[in-house]
């Protein structure tokens, strides 16, 4: 039976951050990661499928925390309050992470690749935070519309907490993205204001 080197995700991200933040991560093999934690390629792939995912191999556990959170907010709350305090609790706890998000912000921000990268697991986010209102109730459009708007927040909030430096607090931030959207928006329009179906179609004749 194959013996796993204690440590060896750790030190395989660690030395994976160095390098990128070094050189640029376009510029850096996997062998050269292995290299410098002292390790080998088979052992990276062991941990990660490929370069990209170290810097994504926790966002399957956020994306839990996140889902665990709009299931079991109190009932009776508005779906874009329950999926905003729960972005608001997975923020926070990337948030806790400091200097190292921050990198890795700057990293994706850099590279084409890992902003691909990014929009496939964010996608992935709005997704299972849809179902997990659905799973709660709440008939369409309400879960897409309320999961796309919300990881757009969260996004938004996210890149202005990693440009700050220093201790910030994010949910603040998240609840003033939250307030722009809104005022994006506007009030509700009243009962009688024109729907779809009052709507010329384009080509219609008059």
């Amino acid at each position: 039976m194959a013996r796993w080197e204690t440590g060896a995700q750790e030190r395989l991200a660690k030395a994976a951050y160095e390098l990128y933040l070094e050189r640029g991560y376009e510029k850096v093999t996997v062998a050269e990661i292995a290299t410098r934690a002292g390790l080998t390629k088979r052992t990276f792939f062991r941990y990660f499928a490929d370069k990209r995912e170290v810097l994504f191999s926790g966002a399957a556990a956020f994306q839990q925390q996140v889902v665990s959170s709009v299931l079991e907010a109190p009932v009776g709350i508005a779906p874009v309050d329950a999926v905003i305090a729960a972005l608001s609790i997975g923020g926070t706890s990337l948030a806790a992470l400091g200097e190292l998000a921050r990198q890795r912000q700057r990293l994706i921000d850099t590279s084409t690749d890992l902003q691909e990268r990014e929009m496939i697991k964010m996608a992935s986010l709005t997704d299972a935070i849809g179902g997990a209102l659905r799973e709660r109730g709440i008939s369409e459009p309400v879960p897409t519309l309320t999961a796309q708007a919300g990881v757009a927040v969260f996004k938004i909030a996210f890149e202005r907490w990693a440009g700050r430096e220093g201790t910030v607090e994010f949910p603040p931030l998240l609840y003033q993205a939250l307030a722009e959207l809104r005022a994006a928006v506007g009030p509700v329009p009243p009962d009688d204001a024109p729907t779809a179906s009052d709507v010329p179609r384009l080509g219609a004749s008059n």
